[in-house]
C-alpha cells in the first residue's frame, strides 16, 4: 500500500466525510516553509488558511525551531501541580505584560475547547463560592463557535457541530447576534452603534440574578462565516455584564496574537473581559497549548485553606509543557522583535483593496469583508435578495478541489471562501494566492 491507502485503512479525519476521500485522496505532507506546504511527489501548496488558523509566522519558522530545539535538549515535559519550569513562568510573565490591563493570571491547557471549558468552569465555581449559587447560567450568540468538547459545544450555536448532540448539551441562553451583511436595522458596522445588541439587552436584563457569564468571540464569528461586527457590541456587553455581575469570557482562540490587526481582538473595543481564552497562534502553530487568562478578583475566590474545598479541580496532564511554552514564548518575542503585527497592518490594507478589484464584480460575490489580513468572501445566488447558494451543490467545496489542483489550500466555511495566512506573506505571495483563488472560482463556473 502507499502512503495514501494506509491513510485511508487506518485514520479517521476530523470535521470530514471520509466518503468524500475516495475521489479526493489526503496530501501527504512531507515539509512546509513559509507559506508553503510540499507534499511527497514535491507539488507545493499555499497555505493561505493558516493550516486551521494556527500558524501564525510561517511553517519552520528558524527562531521558534531553535527555540523549541534549545528547550528540548533540557527539559521536555514536568508535571505542573507543584513542580513549574522556566519556560512557562517567562511565557507567563510577557503574555501578561501585553494582555487586556487587569488580567494577572494565566491556566494553563492544551487546546482550545479545554481552555472554553476550564473559562465556563472558572466562572460557574467563582458565583457558587462568592454567595451567588443561582448564577448557573451561561449565555452565547447566534451562530457561536467555542470548540467541541460538550461544554464548549453547548456555547457553540452552528448547527453543523452541535445538533445531532443537543440531547447531551448544557442549557443556554441564546440570543441572536450581529449579522452584518444582512443587518435587520440596515446599518453598517463601521459607523453603526450595534443596534443589534438589543437582542441580549433584553435577556440580560431579565434574567441576570441567574447569569454566570456571557461567552463571545470578539470582533470575528470564524466558524459563522467569518462574522465581522462593530466593537460598539463589546462596549456595550462589557457595561452591561459589569452592571449585573456577569462574566464576560472573550474567545481569543482564533482572533488573538495579531489575526484582527490588533495583538487581541478586545482591543478594539479597548475593554478587558473577565476571562480570556488564547490558543492557536500562541505557539505559532507548533505544538498544542492554550490559555485561561483570568484577573485577581476571580482568582482570589478559590485562594483559602485546603479544607474549605474552594481549589479549582481541573488539570491537563501537559499543561505548563515547556516545548510549547518555549514556542509560545519566541512567538512573542518575534512579535516584538520584527514588528509584525505592525507590518501586517500595512499589508492588510493592500490585500484587502487585491482581493476587492479581484471578486467584486463576479456576479456571485454578494460580500468581502475583512479584519486585518482575514478576508473573506461570501458566495450568494443572488446579489441583490443575498439569497444564498443552494447548499446541497456544494459550490465551496468544488472551489475548494479546484484550488487544489492549482497548488492553493483553501478550506471554505460553506460557500465563504476565506483567506486566513500567516502575518509573514508577503505582497507578491498575495498577488499568487488571489490569482490562484480567481482561476479556481473560474474553473468552478462562478464567474
Amino acid at each position: 500500500m502507499n502512503l495514501e491507502q494506509k491513510d485511508l485503512k487506518y485514520i479517521w479525519h476530523p470535521c470530514s466525510q471520509m466518503k468524500d476521500y475516495e475521489t479526493l485522496l489526503p496530501m501527504i505532507i512531507d515539509h512546509a516553509k513559509g507559506l508553503y506546504l510540499y507534499d511527497i511527489y514535491g507539488k507545493k501548496y499555499a497555505d493561505v488558511i493558516s493550516s486551521w488558523w494556527c500558524n501564525l509566522l510561517g511553517h519552520c519558522n528558524p527562531r521558534i525551531n531553535k527555540a523549541v530545539s534549545n528547550q528540548l535538549k533540557k527539559l521536555e515535559h514536568v508535571i505542573f501541580a507543584n513542580f513549574s519550569n522556566k519556560s512557562a513562568i517567562d511565557l507567563s510573565e510577557k503574555l501578561i505584560s501585553v494582555a487586556p490591563k487587569g488580567l494577572s493570571k494565566v491556566f494553563f491547557t492544551d487546546n482550545g475547547s479545554s481552555a472554553v471549558e476550564s473559562a465556563l468552569k472558572m466562572s460557574f465555581q467563582y458565583h457558587y463560592q462568592t454567595g451567588n449559587p443561582q448564577k448557573k447560567k451561561f449565555m452565547a450568540i447566534s451562530d457561536a463557535y467555542h470548540g467541541e468538547t460538550v461544554g464548549a459545544l453547548s456555547v457553540g450555536g452552528v448547527d453543523l457541530y452541535s445538533k445531532i448532540f443537543q440531547p447531551l448539551l448544557i442549557d443556554i441562553l441564546r440570543v441572536q447576534g450581529p449579522d452584518c451583511y444582512r443587518c435587520p436595522f440596515n446599518k453598517d458596522r463601521k459607523s453603526c452603534n450595534a443596534e443589534c445588541f438589543c437582542y441580549a439587552e433584553k435577556v440580560l436584563e431579565k434574567q441576570h440574578k441567574n447569569i454566570a457569564a456571557f461567552i463571545i468571540e470578539p470582533m470575528l464569528q470564524g466558524s459563522a462565516g467569518m462574522r465581522i461586527y462593530s466593537p460598539n457590541y463589546l462596549k456595550k456587553l462589557r457595561k452591561v455584564c459589569t452592571k449585573y455581575n456577569i462574566h464576560l469570557i472573550a474567545d481569543e482562540i482564533a482572533s488573538g496574537y495579531g489575526r484582527t490587526g490588533k495583538m487581541f481582538a478586545c482591543n478594539h473595543a479597548d475593554i478587558t473581559p473577565d476571562i480570556m481564552c488564547v490558543g492557536k497562534g500562541l505557539t505559532g502553530g507548533y505544538l498544542p497549548m492554550a490559555l485561561t487568562l483570568t484577573n485577581n478578583k476571580i482568582y482570589k475566590a478559590f485562594y483559602a485553606d485546603y479544607n474549605k474545598g474552594k481549589m479549582f479541580i481541573h488539570s491537563h496532564t501537559f499543561s505548563g509543557n515547556p516545548l510549547a511554552s518555549a514556542a509560545a514564548l519566541e512567538v512573542l518575542n518575534i512579535l516584538k522583535d520584527e514588528k509584525i503585527i505592525e507590518k501586517a497592518q500595512k499589508k492588510a490594507v493592500f490585500f484587502n483593496n487585491l482581493i476587492k478589484e479581484t471578486f467584486s464584480q463576479n456576479k456571485f460575490v454578494g460580500d468581502i469583508r475583512s479584519i486585518g489580513l482575514i478576508n473573506a468572501i461570501e458566495l450568494v445566488k443572488d446579489k441583490k435578495t443575498k439569497q444564498p447558494l443552494d447548499s446541497k451543490k456544494r459550490t465551496g467545496y468544488q472551489i475548494y478541489k479546484q484550488a487544489l489542483k492549482l497548488g492553493l489550500l483553501l478550506r471554505p466555511l460553506g460557500d465563504i471562501m476565506y483567506f486566513n495566512p500567516p502575518l509573514t506573506i508577503t505582497e507578491k505571495e498575495m498577488k499568487q494566492v488571489v490569482k490562484l483563488c480567481k482561476q479556481a472560482f473560474i474553473n468552478t463556473g462562478i464567474n
